[in-house]
This record gives C-alpha cells, structure tokens and sequence, in this order.
C-alpha cells in the first residue's frame, strides 16, 4: 500500500494517574508464590516491566477516549467539521453494542454524516483504523479522520490475580499462560489524519504492509470468563514463549513487504516505534529485522502492554519528548495476536501531541 495524500497530523493520548509496580502485583499473588515457592521479582525480571497504569474501577473506554480525542483535534487545530470519519480501534469497548465509536461520536460532536464504528484486531486496532482512515483520504472521499482507542486493562489483571490465587492445581508450568496477562496496563491514544492539502504539519504516510499469519491464532486467546466487551471478568491463556517467537517470523516478513510499499531501505530508516508487549520481544524483533534499538522508543517498562493503545501512545509520547527530527522516517512496527502485522511509514516534520500532565520525567527519559 502506497499513499501520496495522507498526513498523520496530531496525537491526544490520555494515561491513568495510578501507578501499580510489578511488585505490587506479585505482593498480591502472595498465596501462589508461597504456594509455589516462587522467587520475588520474577514477573519483572521475565518481562523487564517494573510498572503499569490503571484508571480508575468501572472506568468505561469511550470515556477516556472522549478526551483523547478531543486532545488530538486541539492539538491539530482542525475544525471538526472536516472529520468525515471515527474509528474506534481497541480490543475494549462498552458494550458488545452499539458501537463505542457512537457515545465517542456524540460527545464530541462530530457531524452527522460522519463514518464511524469500531475495529477490533487486537493491539493493531488502532494501527487498522488508520489504514483504513488513510484509504479514504487518498481516495478522496474525506478530508480528516480520527482513530481512537483507549484499553482498560485492570479488570483482566485483577481477575488473572483472583484466579491464580484461587486455584490449587496450578504449577510452576501451567501458570506460564496467564503471565502475559500479568503485563497489561491502560492508555489511550488518538490520532488523527487529513490530506496534505489542509495539512500543518506534511508528516506524511508513505506506504504501509500487512500480513496475516493466522496458523497461529490459537496462541493468545480469551478463555472462559470473559464477557464478549473486555471489559467485565476477562481471562486470557497465551503461550507466550511460542507467541514471541512467530510473532518475530511475521514481523519479519512483514518488514520485507514494508521496505518494497515505502521504497526505503533499513539505513534510511532514522526511527522506529516497536510493538511494546515485553524488552526482550522489543530486542528480537529489532534485530530480526536489522534495526537499532537505539533508534527505538520504549514505554513497556514503565506503562506495560496497552493493547492496541501501546504502538500509538509511545510513539505520541516520542514525539512530544523531540525524540523526532524534522526529515525522519519513521517505522511503525505493530504486530498483534492471530497473528497479525501491520507497518506504517511516516515521513515526520513537526509534532502537534496534546496529552496527559501526569508523566515524570524520569519515566519518559528515553533509556
């Protein structure tokens, strides 16, 4: 897929104020590492995630993406009545219906004749609906659309906690499916994109590749408990060791296809913002595909996986931290369970980013 009109031109993001550290967690898994005999700091030491965030208890995602949102049309400047298009992308929503991009559309008052609905492909939802955003733009038939998704993920970890601590026959073997669990934060990120033409910023996306491996999409999947929103008492089982491992082998191959849709090679790549689900995935993926880390901006560490959020959120989180320069091009490398990938090349100039006052500059340092 190549694009020669489209401009990804402003981010909102919207992150929780509460902090729950790994250790916090395993302090809560207590009865299982007694049980078990488990050694202190292992869920960190696995995953290299000291922390993530949660919003607060029955928080619904269409709140949160309302101000999301909203913070990407300030940030852009734009007049709403240009967006003739809203995508809500993330794996949680409200309510198995109607759509959550309709309470999102309602409230920040878009205009009538505006397409919206929701996209669920796991953590590229987002991704997804940009593609499918940028299609319209390059066909003309509108000028701005905006791709919003916000993961509330609190539920699936304190559900995941309840259940290993509540279940005598699980063993040091078994309790790898639910580790990955473990791992889930919340964040929330918009974006939105016009045509060139109304265009402040000219970050334009230049191509972009997909892939679809799905003879894997056993790997990671939701289990009995879950409702059909993601959002009541979700538990998921994911072979996490496999998973990594052809999620790289898609990944790869995906990136084969994204160097030929933006006619860049790896040497001409200045930045990239990886698919955050753990550091040691973050360092396979790079070197499978012969990027360096050091190009590369990480939030996993300290925000955990966000789902469908993770991709876009750093990547606006890097951008308002001038980890950008102006002539950048920049790889968006999402990849996701079925498995899924999807990559999307920016050629950046300038940030317009409106997001949350709540981060520390400690944790945005780029380590």
């Amino acid at each position: 897929m190549k694009y020669g009109n489209v401009c990804l031109e402003s981010f909102g993001y919207t992150l929780p104020d509460e902090v729950i550290t790994s250790s916090e967690i395993e302090h809560q898994l207590a009865p299982l590492y007694q049980r078990l005999r488990l050694p202190e700091g292992r869920l960190e030491l696995m995953t290299g995630i000291a922390a993530r965030r949660f919003y607060p208890k029955n928080t619904k995602p269409s709140e949160i993406s309302i101000s999301s949102g909203q913070r990407a049309i300030e940030a852009a400047g734009i007049d709403k009545s240009e967006i003739g298009a809203l995508v809500h992308g993330s794996v949680c929503r409200d309510f198995l219906e109607p759509a959550t991009a309709c309470r999102v559309h309602h409230e920040l008052g878009l205009r009538k004749d505006c397409v919206i609905y929701d996209v669920s492909n796991a953590c590229l939802g987002i991704l997804s609906g940009m593609l499918q955003v940028a299609n319209m733009i390059e066909l003309g038939q509108i000028r701005a659309g905006l791709v919003v998704g916000t993961e509330v993920g609190r539920p699936l970890v304190e559900n995941t906690i309840e259940t290993l601590n509540n279940d005598p026959k699980l063993n040091r073997k078994n309790i790898k499916l639910a580790v990955a669990s473990l791992t889930i934060g919340s964040a929330s990120c918009a974006i939105l994109l016009c045509d060139k033409e109304m265009s402040q910023t000219q970050n334009r996306i230049t191509g972009a590749a997909v892939r679809a491996h799905t003879q894997h999409h056993d790997l990671c999947h939701s289990i009995a408990g879950e409702n059909e929103t993601g959002v009541g008492s979700p538990l998921m089982q994911t072979d996490s060791e496999k998973m990594m491992t052809e999620g790289i082998e898609t990944g790869g191959a995906t990136f084969e296809d994204f160097l030929k849709a933006t006619d860049w090679t790896r040497q001409s790549i200045q930045r990239s913002v990886s698919h955050q689900v753990g550091l040691t995935h973050r360092k396979l993926i790079l070197e499978r595909i012969g990027l360096s880390p050091d190009n590369d901006y990480p939030t996993v560490q300290w925000l955990g996986n966000t789902g469908s959020a993770a991709l876009p959120v750093s990547m606006a989180i890097a951008a308002q931290h001038g980890f950008f320069s102006s002539g950048d091009n920049i790889a968006m490398l999402g990849i996701g369970s079925g498995i899924n990938s999807v990559m999307i090349g920016v050629n950046w100039q300038k940030a317009l980013v409106k997001g949350s006052d709540n981060l520390s500059k400690e944790i945005t340092d780029k380590s």
